[in-house]
């Protein structure tokens, strides 16, 4: 039986290929560990069954990320392990929660995870060694959607042309009750925001207030306006509508380009993230 778990993401190898083998950083956090008499087993998961076979050992979880997107995957495939199904909801669950407390996984960044930069968690091997076997723990909100997936961090709604100029697009925007874009006016950007990763874009200021541990997921809609100054000249700007609540939909009326903590695609029908207070959790210092 081990300790830890080190796991680290990768693709399949082509062609049968043997596997690239661990790299420093991930070294180095195994060697702090035993370091403390831990025992220490590293993983390497190139499909979801593979990540589901990691969260059945009975051992804490370090996941060795390159990106947010990654320790997404991980988060995704605990919300499945753990969410009960609508019918089976146990009385002892929150009234604005549908899954129960995740448990907490260390992250050792392998890269640019710009979710541990921004919360300042431990992202040295050594001290995410120490983090993981300590009591402390860090809760965080998580946005859940009726896609089958998680957020961490944010999405971004909208795209860009070759030369890298925003493509106008069309979606209707409801937070709770309020609507922020009712589909008959051109958006250049949507921001769904549970931490700042895309708080700013291209300068422009579109969320504000996000918090990863108030409870209240964040949004915002960007769309160009003209507005007439003096002696009649127009001038081009872009307006900002903000709003706050548990649920957002985007109802997009053509298919538009889309990142999901970092992670691009393309939405293509109406999506509902929901806001899940307090549900996942970091070992943290």
């Amino acid at each position: 039986m081990y300790d830890v778990v080190l796991l680290t993401l990768d693709d399949a190898p082509a062609g049968g290929c043997a596997a690239s083998q661990p790299r420093v950083p991930v070294l180095s956090c195994r060697d702090a560990l035993v370091a403390t008499g831990a025992t220490v087993e590293l993983v390497t998961a190139y499909a979801d069954s593979d990540i589901d076979a990691v969260l059945d050992k009975p051992a804490r979880l370090v996941v060795a990320a390159a990106t947010d997107g990654q320790v997404r995957a991980v988060v995704r495939r605990l919300v499945r392990r753990y969410a009960p199904p609508p019918s089976e909801r146990p009385a002892s669950l929150a009234a604005d929660r549908t899954l129960p407390d995740l448990p907490p996984i260390g992250i050792l960044p392998m890269g640019d995870v710009e979710f541990v930069t921004r919360l300042g968690l431990p992202s040295a091997p050594s001290d995410v060694a120490k983090a993981v076997l300590g009591d402390a723990v860090r809760r965080f909100d998580l946005l859940r959607n009726d896609g089958g997936s998680v957020t961490l961090h944010g999405t971004l709604v909208g795209g860009t042309d070759d030369q890298g100029r925003a493509v106008p697009f069309a979606a209707r925007v409801e937070v709770d009750d309020t609507v922020l874009a009712d589909g008959t006016e051109p958006l250049v950007a949507t921001a769904v925001a549970n931490a700042g990763g895309y708080a700013t874009v291209d300068g422009l200021p579109l969320v504000t207030r996000a918090d990863p541990a108030d409870g209240v997921l964040d949004v915002a809609v960007a769309l160009p306006v003209t507005t007439r100054r003096l002696f009649g000249r127009r001038e081009p700007r872009v307006e900002i509508r903000r709003a706050r609540g548990r649920a957002v939909a985007v109802h997009p009326l053509a298919d538009v380009a889309f990142l999901d903590d970092g992670v691009a695609g393309t939405l293509g029908r109406k999506r509902t993230w929901w806001m899940e207070r307090g549900a996942w959790a970091v070992y943290a210092n």
